[in-house]
Order: structure tokens, then C-alpha cells, then sequence
């Protein structure tokens, strides 16, 4: 597999392959899945319940910001940590659109959102999750609930934080990386306006 430096149009999804192939063994934050394994699960699941390819993609990808190193993001400017949510948002929205880049973006929020406005949605929350919720700030104020059901795409973002905590199962299996790719490549296609071909494909 080719390393991809920098993301472009033509190599997005090889680039994206390349990282779950590369880093996907990667410990998922204290839980008993990989990195890999987690968000291939919830793309799963989004597609046997017959869910859109937006979703599929947007759960398989909510989490790649986890490898902010892959993305060259970074600047001295910088006055913060990036979040990975933001990372990852950050390097899709070039070739993807909001209905998913919304999902990576907001996914963290969307569990704030909902341990405020669905009080039995944190016993649906690892204790990994818990941990980091302290982290995130905790269930939303009324203010920030307020401002963030104004978002266009929340019935999706809803959707792939069910599927975030949904992916963590250790004997699930799946497909790998490389299954999702046509779907993917079909997105980034629409959203370009393009007839790109899948290159530097494996197989």
C-alpha cells in the first residue's frame, strides 16, 4: 500500500485505507476493541439495519481523527489541542459532505447532548465513555442544547453516536476496510461533482 503524505481527491480513500491498515490495532481508549475494530463495527451495523451510505461512511470515519499525526494539521499557530472530533472533521470536509463531516464533527457533542436530554442513555455508556464524558464538559446546559438542535444534520449525528457506542463488541465480526471503499469513493465522487475511479486499490 502506497503511503499517502497528504490527502487529495484522487487518493482520499486509499489515503483513509492506508491509516485503518497502518494504525487500526491501535487500543481504543480503554475499551476491548481496536480502533479498527470499533468504527468498522458501527459502519457495520449501519449497514445490516439498512441504513444510507452517509451514515455507514459517517460512523466508519467518526473516529479517524484519532490519528491526528496522518494529517498534517498542525501549525505553530496552533493555540490548542485539536480535538479529534475537529481533526477529523477537519481533513474530510475537503471531500466530503456536511451530512458527514457534521457527524465526525459533532459526535462527541451529540453524547453530551443526549446524556442531558435522555437520562437512560448513559447506561448505554462504557465505563470508558463515563471517563471521558468528565472530560468533554458532561451533559450539555440547556443553553448548549438549545443551540445544538439548530443543526441541520442532528437526526444523523444522533444516529452515529448510537452506532459509537453500539461499535465496542469483541466478538463481532466484520468486513475490513477495503468492503466500505466503492461506498466511499461513491461520496466523494457526488460531492465533487466528479467521475473519479478507484486507483490504488488492494484487489
Amino acid at each position: 500500500m502506497t503511503d499517502h503524505k497528504e490527502p487529495t481527491l484522487e487518493n482520499i480513500v486509499a489515503f483513509l485505507g492506508d491509516i485503518f491498515e497502518r494504525r487500526g490495532g491501535e487500543e481504543y481508549l480503554g475499551e476491548p476493541v481496536t480502533m479498527a475494530q470499533h468504527m468498522l463495527q458501527g459502519a457495520t451495523i449501519a449497514e445490516d439495519n439498512g441504513l444510507d451510505e452517509e451514515i455507514v461512511v459517517a460512523a466508519l470515519l467518526h473516529d479517524i481523527g484519532h490519528f491526528t499525526s496522518e494529517f498534517g494539521t498542525f501549525t505553530m499557530d496552533d493555540t490548542r489541542d485539536r480535538f479529534h472530533e475537529e481533526a477529523g472533521a477537519e481533513v474530510l470536509a475537503r471531500f466530503f459532505p456536511s451530512a458527514i463531516t457534521d457527524c465526525v464533527r459533532y459526535h462527541v457533542a451529540a453524547k453530551r447532548y443526549l446524556c442531558a436530554t435522555k437520562p437512560d442513555y448513559l447506561n448505554r455508556l462504557s465505563q470508558a465513555s463515563i471517563h471521558s464524558l468528565k472530560l468533554q464538559g458532561g451533559p450539555m446546559s440547556e443553553e448548549e442544547i438549545a443551540e445544538f438542535e439548530k443543526n441541520p444534520n442532528l437526526e444523523r449525528i444522533i444516529q452515529v453516536r448510537y452506532l459509537d457506542e453500539a461499535g465496542k463488541r469483541p466478538d463481532m465480526t466484520t468486513p475490513n476496510f477495503w468492503h466500505f471503499a466503492p461506498m466511499i469513493q461513491r461520496i466523494v465522487d457526488r460531492h465533487a461533482g466528479t467521475g473519479t475511479f478507484l486507483t490504488d486499490m488492494p484487489g
